[in-house]
This record gives C-alpha cells, sequence and structure tokens, in this order.
C-alpha cells in the first residue's frame, strides 16, 4: 500500500497544484490562501498528521492556519525544525524528529517532519509550511520540490 502511494505521489501533487492554483487566484489574502493550502493538503494527502503555517511575527515563530491536532502556539525561538526552515530560508527534510537537536514536540504521535519556507514578494522567508506525518521518513524530494511549488501560490500574484 505505501509502495502505491509512493509511486502515486508527484502526480498527485500536480493535480493538487492546479486545484489549488484555481481556489486561491481570485483571493489576495495570503491567510486565506494559507488556509486554503493546509487544508486541502492535510485531507488529500496520506500520512500528513498536522499540516499548516507558522508565520514570522516580530522576530516570534506563531502558529497560523493549521488542520490536525491542537498545535503550538508560538515556538520557543531559534528551536525545531521550523525555525530550522527560517535562518536556513531553505526546506528540510527530518526522516526521524526525535533525532533533530532541539526539536519542538507539539505532539508525540508526530515522528518525520518536513518544512518550507513561504517567501514574500521580496523573497524574504515570512512562514513556513510545517508538515508531520506519524511515519517515520515518510517526506523525500518530491514532496520538497512540490510543497515548495505549492507554498509560492500564497504570496505569487496568480
Amino acid at each position: 500500500m505505501q509502495e502505491d502511494y509512493l509511486k502515486g505521489k508527484d502526480g498527485r501533487y500536480s493535480r493538487l497544484y492546479k486545484q489549488l492554483y484555481h481556489l486561491v487566484k481570485d483571493v489576495e489574502s495570503p491567510v486565506s490562501r494559507m488556509a486554503t493550502v493546509a487544508a486541502l493538503l492535510h485531507y488529500k494527502m496520506a500520512n500528513f498528521f498536522w499540516t499548516g503555517f507558522y508565520f514570522l511575527e516580530e522576530g516570534e515563530l506563531i502558529v497560523g492556519p493549521y488542520q490536525g491536532p491542537l498545535a503550538c502556539l508560538k515556538l520557543q525561538k531559534g528551536q525545531g525544525v521550523c525555525w530550522a526552515g527560517i535562518n536556513r530560508e531553505e526546506s528540510v527534510i527530518v526522516d526521524n524528529v526525535h533525532d533533530f537537536p532541539g526539536h519542538i514536540a507539539c505532539s508525540s504521535l508526530s515522528n518525520s517532519e518536513i518544512v518550507v519556507p513561504v517567501k514574500d514578494q521580496n523573497g524574504s522567508a515570512v512562514a513556513v509550511l510545517d508538515v508531520d506525518s506519524k511515519l517515520l521518513s515518510n517526506f523525500d524530494n518530491v514532496d520538497k520540490i512540490n510543497l515548495e511549488k505549492i507554498v509560492s501560490l500564497v504570496y505569487n500574484s496568480l
């Protein structure tokens, strides 16, 4: 079953991108776009346990739109995978979050994670898309490439 999921993942992302593009193109609000992205990804991608955004606000990472169990409202500064994505300004894939130095465990059920920076029109990281899975090693380069494309919908004029 997992093998079939992996084989069709790239095509699934392609269909989701097209669907998201049409859903968000007439709405300028980044928050509305984030809410739609989080909802669609969460319910259409198997193994996504928590799917949502954290905003960089006055030097803090504050929870934004998300789907899944209760989230940490504010992430400890400089700690965890989300901050790594902001600080590096690049996507971060973690196969086992329990081995990641400074990991912030909002849920003990999360085992792997991908974080994708969301960049504004100036190319500055202003938020991150954070996706957790209960499975170890759930995320790969296919997720990275496609989620980066999807988060580009948040601030781009369409």
